[in-house]
């Protein structure tokens, strides 16, 4: 493929993001980082299968990529194509007229998380070569170190100088999260108390150990990084930074409880079937990504000797052989064991989808038939047809069923039927975990004590409840306060209604910045909070609160109140 011949510059190589032709940065950097990731977890588990080169091999097609992509110490090349000229074209790579222009990060258009992502990659991917390639190893962990020290010096955004990602892949959650994950997994690999130190002292400007949220994926990395902090706490690898880790650990457990359902008011919703859900639009990269976190812990909390076996959750404690139950039946939820009995692993069992929204896989192979494919015809002849595709994709995961455990196996249904590497990446540890333990998920069960269930939170006047839970290890004390009053009722059509004003104040002596706050059993309309990708946030007139500074907004609906919590800050 001739890849951005026009920034001379070889860009082969890689991966595609899903179904489309472009090579998003982004996205393929944090696939790259989880399947390291399950490597060092579960490689024992893959080479007893036999599969272990294999994964090795996927990884080492992404960094040979990033190590092209990294020319200088402050260049990063972050995508290849754009999605808008791609999405007006359907046709096979090996015909690809689309542009192939190459977009870079540098001092002057700063890219923070993506060069934060990439050298998180490349830093566990140098550990997974470290005995059997030290040379490749060593390239590697340079290359992370400089991505690193680039993305931390020249902060800001990648999709504001790459502005052709943002409509496809925009960060939203800003790049505090990536540089706290690179450091993490730069101190993974070379134990330097550097990157501790910068872990634990960036934790609240950062947001590491401010966000409490319930979704991990390419775009929001802090639970990945509050269960390595979690992990190294328990190792005993904190020094003097226990506290600050103990923080992070924390909002690790806060994760694991809401996947399992032991959270309270922040709970991952479930459908009819049993399968977590975020969204419509390919709900099972947060799926598989949950997974795989969830049964890394579980296994962290059984072995490591600080853990202390069960995690204490708000609706009591979670023990490990019941994590990994949880972990089991979203995984076989995904491979068949649902309301349709479909499989949405392309390939396994008797029915998967057939129409998955993939050029490449839609049309038929070149080896079959190499006339060329136009943009056009690609979209009159192939992307219409009722047909299932011509190649299958084996082991690809889709974006899956609705809210409903509803699916259709439709070409043009792209946000169900279209794979994502980043969906299947993580189940390369879990599926490598769950089938090493050859059906055992109550293999830590016997030799668990009885843990007594945290007792359920206190009641209180409906008018002053909220979803702040004390979990273990925590202080009743939090640098955000949140308070909700009634201030009005009245009936209309035999309903009594009720006006709650939620007052939210910052305590600490810092700025709170990046104010994310989570709502749920909203019933009424809501005013002075504006809806984002992660709950609700200020308005934009209100870019931080100062010491001791409130904001308040208002609700109403005729029931209790609504829950209300803080999903993420960053104080500075």
């Amino acid at each position: 493929m001739n890849n951005s011949a026009a920034a001379m510059v070889d860009l082969v190589g890689g991966y595609y993001d899903a179904g489309d032709n472009v090579k998003f940065g982004l996205p393929m950097a944090f696939t790259v980082t989880m399947m390291s990731w399950g490597i060092l977890e579960y490689g024992k588990q893959m080479a007893a299968a036999g599969e272990l080169q294999n994964a090795m091999d996927a990884v080492k097609w992404g960094t040979d990529y990033f190590i092209k992509a990294h020319p200088e110490p402050d260049v990063l090349y972050g995508e290849v194509g754009d999605g808008d000229t791609d999405h007006s074209c359907w046709q096979r790579p090996e015909d690809m007229t689309t542009s192939r222009q190459a977009f870079r990060v540098d001092p002057q258009n700063p890219g923070s998380d993506l060069a934060g992502e990439t050298a998180a990659a490349m830093a566990a991917a140098s550990l997974v070569f470290r005995h059997k390639y030290p040379g490749y190893a060593n390239l590697l962990l340079e290359h992370s170190k400089q991505l690193f020290a680039f993305a931390d010096k020249y902060r800001g955004k990648y999709d504001a100088s790459i502005t052709v990602a943002r409509n496809y892949y925009g960060s939203f959650s800003g790049y505090g999260d990536e540089l706290l994950w690179a450091a993490a997994w730069l101190y993974e690999v070379t134990e330097d108390r550097y990157y501790l130190d910068y872990l634990a002292n960036n934790g609240d400007a950062l947001g590491g150990t401010g966000w409490s949220i319930n979704q991990f994926g390419w775009d929001v990395k802090y639970p990945g990084v509050q269960v390595l902090a979690a992990k190294f706490l328990l190792q005993g690898r904190a020094g003097e930074h226990a506290a600050a880790l103990q923080r992070y650990r924390q909002n690790a457990e806060f994760f694991v409880c809401s996947c399992v359902g032991k959270g309270g008011a922040s709970n991952v919703p479930r459908t009819p079937g049993g399968m977590m859900y975020h969204q419509r639009w390919n709900n099972l990269q947060f799926v598989t990504s949950a997974s795989f976190l969830l049964t890394v812990y579980a296994d962290y909390a059984t072995v490591l000797p600080g853990a202390g076996g069960a995690v204490r959750c708000p609706a009591g404690a979670a023990r490990p052989y019941e994590i990994l139950a949880f972990v089991r039946s979203q995984v076989n939820y995904i491979l068949g064991d649902n309301p349709r009995a479909t499989s949405y692993m392309v390939g396994y069992g008797g029915s998967f989808p057939r129409q998955v929204h993939h050029r490449g896989a839609s049309i038929v192979s070149v080896r079959t038939d190499p006339s060329f494919v136009s943009c056009q015809e690609g979209y009159s002849s192939w992307y219409p047809r009722p047909a299932g595709n011509p190649n299958v994709l084996e082991g690809a995961v889709v974006g899956g069923p609705d809210e409903n455990d509803d699916f259709a196996d439709e070409r043009n249904n792209y946000e169900q039927t279209e794979a994502a590497t980043y969906n299947s990446a993580p189940l390369l540890g879990v599926l490598a975990r769950l089938a090493g333990a050859c059906g055992g998920l109550e293999e830590y069960q016997p030799s668990l004590p009885e843990a007594a269930a945290a007792p359920p939170p206190s009641s209180s006047h409906a008018a002053n409840r909220t979803s702040h839970h004390r979990r273990r290890g925590q202080h009743a004390w939090s640098p955000i306060g949140i308070e909700q009053n009634v201030t009005r009722t009245w009936a209309m059509r035999r309903r009594t209604y009720y006006r709650y004003s939620v007052t939210v104040t910052n305590r600490s002596r810092k700025t709170v910045r990046e104010l994310h706050l989570g709502v749920s059993e909203l019933q009424g309309r809501l005013w002075g909070l504006d809806k984002a990708r992660y709950g609700y946030v200020p308005p934009k007139w209100l870019p931080a609160l100062r010491p001791g500074r409130s904001l308040r907004f208002v609700y109403v609906q005729p029931a209790p109140p609504a829950n209300v919590w803080v999903t993420g800050y960053k104080l500075v």
